[in-house]
């Protein structure tokens, strides 16, 4: 068989997913189940592998979901605990106390707070966390799910404490070969090569790329959940909003070449929190004016609302800010206490459920069930019963709230994670192919050839896609990654980075974690419209760094105004001309508005 046509066949359960999720609009609950069915029949019948390798792959993501529905429920249990207890009124007081200004909040909770909390513990945690508290905020469900996907991509590669970085492309690029690679150049520990020869490069491009997530973020909830359906009142904070990418990533890149992979998302958000959140009380570089809110609720499209309803519960007594914000900053605490502090990581870590060899193949499942961010949620949300002095009655009603809405995220989740299962255990059968991501990603480097750089982002980001994880995408791409660069003749170590950014950007377009980002404000079945939004996010992400790398590993070559640089140069003009002609269009309407008032006077 033809490599196109083998290419053509291994992206059917991919092509699925966008015909009938993004582009029919149907619910993940229904797509999924054929994108399932599409990859098992490649799997048997093209790929020839045998029915029990396809069962153990299945069998190993139905594990796997039910490990995210754990996870689902935690932090839909955390929010619920926080609204019975009187926690979201004091939250909310707290907030307006700082901006009733939506575009700086979902700025302080999604790009800031969200980082931090990749930072500690990585896997979607950010959505679990910071979705439900834009929507305890006010925020409508859909607008609270699309910013929390948007800004799963600087943080990503640094998330759970460097898990990509450490266990993804350490993993992926392990061989003796590149073992003898990173010591001739000097690197005699396998870890300071994996955090200085690689880890670095992808920081800086993250660093180049993060700058402009905020104003993404802001400008497409100006644009789609705003009264006035505007990009140019998100625009309008384009100075606030760049003074918060950069209070993030100028922390998060030093530290990636000071202390290595672990830190950075976590420090990043943590400094740009304590520079952001006071700059913002005193007003700084913020438009003067009223400040943007949301249409009143009743205004709202049917479609932005989830089915959790947010009410708004008094404690028994005036809570103060630090009491209602305190699970949240427990939550960081034990997420970052469980997997810096060694020995009760791997105490935790040995309460384990397996399934070694199932059905007698090589596919294994584990579930490290006191590990996960799940358990994390759970213990937090029972300290809170006693730090918010609920009632038994309340805590109960939580319990049973949050058992709903994670079931309702089961439908969709027991079909996407075991057809991301099928299709990368798609190796080893009588038909001799490889396994469909490399079959895939082989036939883009085949047409692209020396332009590589360009294309080696998107790469990552299928991983990603289809494995909901850029770890995995990391692990799965990253030695094919450095043979492309080896085969190009240009630093290998820099198309790893490039994979590993891709890997970050494709967490933003991930079936199941939109998924579990919707389950937990109950808006299942719109995952599709989601996908639609983020998907922008996602090309600009992997084609500004993959523009970059090109400039970069061909400057020499080609010299500096080589096709990289136009195209890097052009997306930033690009956005300099859009704010310039925003700010513009804003200072006519004001005169207008002035002109009209001075007239009814």
């Amino acid at each position: 068989m033809s490599t196109g046509l083998l290419a053509l066949l291994s992206i059917l359960p991919i092509a699925v997913v966008a015909i009938f999720l993004v582009g029919l609009k149907w619910p993940a609950s229904k797509a999924m189940p054929l994108s399932y069915i599409t990859a098992v029949v490649l799997a048997l019948f093209v790929w020839k592998i045998p029915g029990a390798q396809v069962g153990a792959a299945t069998v190993n993501g139905i594990i796997t979901a039910i490990t995210l529905m754990y996870i689902i429920f935690g932090a839909i249990l955390l929010l619920n605990t926080l609204q019975e207890g009187g926690g979201l009124q004091a939250i909310r007081r707290g907030f307006t106390g700082i901006t009733a200004d939506r575009r700086i909040q979902v700025i302080i909770v999604a790009w800031l707070f969200g980082s931090f909390v990749e930072g500690s513990s990585g896997f979607g945690t950010p959505a679990a966390v910071a979705v439900p508290l834009m929507v305890g905020l006010g925020f409508p469900a859909m607008a609270a799910v699309v910013a929390g996907m948007m800004i799963q991509s600087t943080p990503v590669s640094f998330g759970a404490v460097g898990t990509p970085m450490l266990v993804g492309v350490s993993t992926g690029l392990n061989t003796p070969e590149l073992q003898a690679y990173a010591a001739s150049l000097g690197y005699t520990d396998w870890h300071s090569f994996i955090g200085f020869a690689v880890a670095t490069k992808v920081a800086f491009l993250h660093f180049a790329a993060g700058a402009l997530i905020p104003l993404f973020v802001v400008s497409f909830m100006t644009r789609y959940f705003g009264k006035n359906k505007s990009f140019s009142e998100g625009l309008q904070i384009w100075k606030f909003a760049l003074f918060a990418a950069f209070c993030m990533t100028v922390p998060y890149l030093a530290v990636a070449n000071l202390l290595g992979p672990e830190f950075p998302s976590i420090f990043g958000g943590l400094i740009g929190l304590a520079i952001v959140v006071p700059a913002a009380k005193a007003g700084f570089l913020m438009p003067k004016g009223e400040a943007w809110d949301f249409e009143s609720k009743d205004q709202w499209d049917p479609e932005w609302s989830g089915t959790i309803e947010i009410q708004d519960v008094s404690a028994k007594t005036r809570m103060s800010s630090i009491m209602a914000w305190m699970p949240y900053v427990l939550i960081g605490l034990v997420l970052v206490l469980t997997r810096t502090v060694v020995p009760l990581t791997n105490f935790l870590k040995s309460a384990k459920i397996t399934w070694p060899n199932i059905f007698g193949t090589s596919i294994s499942a584990s579930w490290e069930i006191l590990f996960s961010p799940g358990s994390a949620f759970i213990l937090v949300t029972i300290i809170t019963f006693f730090l918010h002095k609920m009632s038994g009655a309340a805590y109960a009603k939580a319990w049973k709230g949050s058992a709903k809405t994670m079931l309702g995220a089961g439908s969709a989740l027991v079909f996407t994670v075991p057809m991301v299962q099928v299709f990368m255990n798609s190796a080893g059968g009588a038909a001799g192919f490889e396994k469909m991501p490399i079959v895939l990603a082989e036939a883009v480097a085949g047409l692209a050839g020396a332009a590589w750089p360009i294309f080696a982002p998107l790469i990552g980001g299928l991983g990603a896609f289809v494995a909901g994880s850029n770890t995995v995408s990391n692990m799965m791409f990253s030695l094919f990654q450095f043979g492309v660069g080896e085969r190009i003749l240009v630093d290998p170590t820099w198309i790893v980075a490039l994979q590993a950014i891709g890997g970050a950007a494709g967490n933003v377009i991930c079936v199941h974690n939109v998924v579990a980002a919707a389950a937990v404000v109950g808006l299942l079945g719109k995952e599709g419209y989601v996908i639609r939004k983020t998907a922008v996010v996602f090309t600009y992400y992997a084609l500004l760094p993959g523009a970059i790398g090109y400039s970069i590993l061909y400057s020499s070559q080609k010299g500096f105004f080589n096709i990289g640089t136009i195209i890097a140069a052009a997306i930033w003009a690009g956005v300099i001309y859009i704010i310039a002609t925003n700010n513009g269009r804003l200072k006519k309407l004001s005169e207008q508005s002035a002109l009209k008032r001075a007239a009814a006077k």
